[in-house]
């Protein structure tokens, strides 16, 4: 098989308990459709049948306490399981051009889903569900100070302070480029090559930066506001105008059945874009 063995490394299961819903008479889980979708619940995301597969599912690692959240809602919702990858657009969308068999793919950006669309493997050209942030995190006990202009980190270099900063790899991971547009910006990306640790995804990225091995890091906005990385360090939002939007796209492939299709529903409701907002994702209009 074409696809990485690594592709399933990071897979959050299901749990093996049965959804509630399923057990419910037909009559009350109408009554309960009609309610949630008053709530703003799309009813596309209530039709999951009883016995479903779980969906098999793509999802950057920018997303994944805000999808972990998500995912939860939407079971209680609808009974709808799904299996979760995270990692890299990039790599994901390598996969899954090379035969991989995911449902959904939610990435983060709208280049990587594009291509997936692009190549005849998805059923529409995809749904903006969010806009993603950059912040630069600094570990406690680091030399750098969390600056959002980034000139305490050019001065790091200058002065020697700086050792070691990582940042998700700009190759394939959508996190990663903006950070180096950011760096452009700053006018540092000339200078902080030597420094740079590159993580596979922004969520190793993170990790590089809060775990010691790195004095810094430009990661995800809503990885820094997870309790663990609070508890290690401190982050400052980047500016917006640093960096092209981070638009991020899903997009059904041809092997998506109902579960991933309702989920992909989901996404765009209004609920699923209450929890995304408290992980520090702006809404998808604001990435149009």
């Amino acid at each position: 098989m074409g696809y990485s063995k690594t592709m399933t490394a990071h897979i959050s299961s299901p749990p093996a308990r049965q959804a509630i819903w399923r057990h419910l008479p037909p009559a009350f889980r109408i009554l309960l459709a009609m309610t949630l979708a008053a709530l703003g619940f799309s009813p596309a995301g209530i039709a999951v049948r009883a016995g479903e597969a779980p969906a098999l599912v793509a999802c950057a690692s920018s997303m994944r306490f805000a999808m972990e959240e998500l995912a939860s809602a939407f079971r209680a919702s609808s009974g709808g399981e799904m299996r979760i990858a995270y990692g890299s657009s990039g790599n994901f969308a390598r996969q899954i051009m090379q035969g991989a068999p995911f449902e959904l793919f939610v990435a983060a950006d709208s280049i990587y889903a594009g291509r997936i669309a692009e190549a005849g493997l998805a059923l529409d050209a995809g749904k903006a569900y969010a806009q993603g942030r950059l912040a630069l995190f600094v570990p406690k006990g680091s030399p750098l100070k969390p600056d959002a202009s980034l000139s305490d980190l050019g001065k790091a270099i200058a002065d020697g302070r700086l050792k070691r900063f990582a940042i998700a790899s700009p190759e394939h991971a959508p996190y990663g480029q903006a950070a180096r547009e950011a760096l452009e910006s700053a006018g540092l990306w000339d200078k902080i090559g030597p420094y740079l640790v590159l993580g596979e995804n922004v969520a190793q990225a993170a990790q590089f930066a809060s775990a010691g091995s790195a004095q810094g890091g430009i990661i995800a906005y809503s990885l820094a506001l997870a309790p663990d990385m609070a508890r290690r360090g401190n982050f400052v939002l980047l500016p917006g105008g640093s960096h092209r939007p981070l638009r991020h796209l899903a997009v059904l492939t041809r092997r998506a059945g109902a579960t991933a299709r309702a989920f992909y529903d989901f996404l765009t409701t209004e609920p699923a874009r209450a929890i995304m907002a408290r992980h520090g994702f702006g809404s998808p209009q604001g990435a149009d």
